[in-house]
């Protein structure tokens, strides 16, 4: 009996021991990670300095803390006082983001300054094979001023999610390729510049053709691969309101053989006319929304097509090739 009660330790032992060791082999190769995403030149790939880089969460869990983050992309300078992501040590495909606020958003080229604040700011990622299983990301409280000279209001609103499905029947493993649902909802914002007050939104996406391995996502080809699978964007539903206006958009757009944008949408609206009246002049407010009808809404198709954007058979404007 003692016998097998010395073995049973031993092995309970040898169990802790080399868990522990694989966490800490785990958090060197998270630390040696992040390290390397600060030399990055913030062009190519994005720039992430910490000002303070702690791990933690042993033995189960998997911390990184990063406390004054700096995020460097092109023109644009992303600061925040802290940034967690963290992951179950037996599950490394599920990850959890936070953040602390405010946000401070510079663009080196414009040099306009913003701010967002939050109450609560979170995302979770999970992917099945490197192929993103659903995504989220949800904010609470959401206050978005301009900060350039004193505070200004651009945006508020009490509640924000988006939220990506992975659509399994869509999933081809012979060609690589997924698709992905799309929702994003934003309830009661406020928008002084169009003045919206108490408006609610929702917009339903399918994106299609894209390359099942999140990891292919950021190369050069991914657009000519997007094109070669018939990838298209649905849009499924725009629907939005508040209490004098209503707004609903439908459509599909996809890539030609020449790169150009090709598909339709479809608009219809009441009391979005009015509203952007000081900020889209005619003839343009009636080329983009069409024109009223006897019951007063607004309809009109948007048509992409050869590189050009046709309201109706009129065209509008010009897109050159995307890649």
């Amino acid at each position: 009996m003692k016998k097998r009660i010395i073995i049973l330790g031993s092995v309970v032992l040898a169990v802790v021991v080399v868990w522990s060791l694989a966490w800490f082999v785990l958090a060197g190769l998270v630390k040696q990670q992040i390290s390397a995403q600060a030399q990055a030149d913030g062009i190519a790939s994005p720039q992430i300095v910490c000002g303070t880089l702690n791990l933690g969460g042993f033995p189960f869990r998997l911390d990184a803390d990063c406390a004054q983050a700096r995020i460097v992309s092109g023109d644009a300078v992303v600061e925040l006082p802290g940034l967690r992501a963290s992951v179950q040590v037996d599950n490394p495909s599920h990850l959890l983001v936070s953040a602390l606020g405010p946000l401070q958003l510079t663009d080196t080229f414009t040099g306009s300054r913003n701010a967002v604040t939050w109450s609560a700011l979170e995302a979770s990622i999970r992917l099945d094979n490197w192929r993103i299983a659903r995504a989220s990301i949800s904010g609470k409280d959401l206050v978005w001023s301009d900060t350039l000279v004193g505070q200004s209001l651009i945006a508020q609103a009490p509640l924000a999610e988006f939220h990506l499905f992975d659509i399994p029947e869509q999933h081809d493993p012979d060609r690589h390729t997924a698709a992905l649902a799309g929702y994003l909802l934003a309830k009661d914002l406020v928008y002084p510049g169009l003045t919206l007050t108490d408006t609610n939104a929702e917009i339903q996406l399918e994106l299609s053709g894209l390359p099942d391995d999140v990891r292919n996502w950021g190369t050069p080809d991914v657009l000519p691969a997007l094109q070669a699978a018939n990838g298209q964007l649905k849009i499924v539903a725009v629907h939005g309101t508040d209490a004098a206006a209503t707004l609903d958009a439908s459509g599909a757009l996809a890539l030609d053989p020449q790169a150009q944008i090709d598909g339709t949408i479809t608009i219809t609206s009441t009391g979005v006319a009015e509203r952007i009246g000081p900020l889209l002049e005619e003839p343009w407010r009636t080329l983009v929304l069409g024109t009223a009808g006897p019951d007063g809404t607004y309809a009109n198709q948007l048509n992409f097509r050869a590189g050009g954007i046709f309201s109706g058979l009129v065209p509008i404007a010009t897109i050159g090739p995307l890649y």
